[in-house]
């Protein structure tokens, strides 16, 4: 169990939900961008009535398929930007969602209180001192900045285990983190420098990672995030991730009933009703 941002997750706690508001127009879900004072907003009142426990705010995509590399800069602005404006709209705790330590410092010195790093505090070797000097929640993405080989579930952990090493020694607390195994963040090739690099087929990394999640927890919550992901378009052959609602769904749902004890999406009120039934039925979670 962890507290994040004064949220419990994990053990007996209810599945958590954290709502996603990309500032990034590069974003490859369109539906998922919000630029405009009043659009910001409106979503994040909506998603907090429609349950949200976070608000997860990206200001540059990471999504490997994509060139999207922005200047620190610009993702700061962006960052801050939508971050005064949520503080006006709501006390739910804010997540960033960057790699780098200058973003992450300014997002830090306005009030957010957790660090979404999908490098696992390896991309930006400054993120270490950072993370100290503020001592934020933290979730932990699997990466490598090298080609990874192995077992997929096996490495996952592995990876993980290296960016807890990282956070211990920014003396960042246990019971201050959450893992993410990173969903579609595993290919074989990509045009941006936030995915790992495997030589095995990417959509079968994804599926065993899934159906292995009470195993890659470790002792610590995990969140997961697949809506609207390249996997799911895969299996379902649908190039476009605005028609891939109901398979986002049940792959949450599956997660949940593996284990899963936050979801990152897109969806907030339909994966509300998604969870809370998985949670019921699932084996994971009988406290709930």
């Amino acid at each position: 169990m962890a507290k994040i941002a004064n949220v419990g997750v994990g053990g007996k706690n209810p599945v958590r939900i954290m709502g996603i508001l990309n500032t990034s127009p590069e974003s490859f879900y369109k539906k998922s961008v919000n630029t405009s004072k009043t659009n910001i907003k409106n979503t994040v009142k909506l998603m907090e009535n429609q349950g949200a426990d976070f608000i997860d705010v990206g200001g540059m995509s990471t999504a490997p398929y994509l060139s999207t590399m922005i200047s620190e800069k610009t993702e700061s602005k962006r960052i801050i930007d939508a971050v005064k404006i949520i503080q006006n709209s709501t006390n739910l705790p804010i997540s960033v969602d960057t790699c780098r330590a200058k973003v992450a410092t300014d997002a830090l010195e306005y009030g957010v209180e957790i660090i979404n790093d999908i490098s696992g505090l390896k991309y930006d070797e400054k993120m270490q001192e950072v993370v100290s000097k503020f001592s934020p929640s933290l979730i932990l993405c699997a990466f490598s900045p090298k080609i990874a080989v192995g077992n997929p579930v096996i490495l996952a952990k592995k990876l993980l285990r290296d960016s807890l090493q990282i956070a211990k020694k920014s003396n960042i607390s246990n019971q201050k983190i959450v893992l993410d195994p990173a969903i579609g963040f595993f290919r074989k090739t990509g045009k941006g420098p936030f995915f790992t690099k495997i030589k095995s087929d990417w959509l079968e990394r994804d599926l065993s990672i899934l159906k292995s999640l009470s195993s890659i927890k470790q002792t610590f919550p995990i969140l997961i995030s697949v809506s609207n992901k390249s996997f799911i378009g895969k299996i379902l052959g649908k190039e476009n991730p605005k028609d891939r609602l109901f398979g986002s769904i049940a792959a949450e749902t599956v997660s949940v009933m593996n284990g899963a004890d936050i979801v990152r999406t897109h969806n907030v009120d339909a994966t509300k009703d998604a969870i809370t039934i998985a949670s019921k039925l699932s084996t994971q979670h009988k406290g709930l």
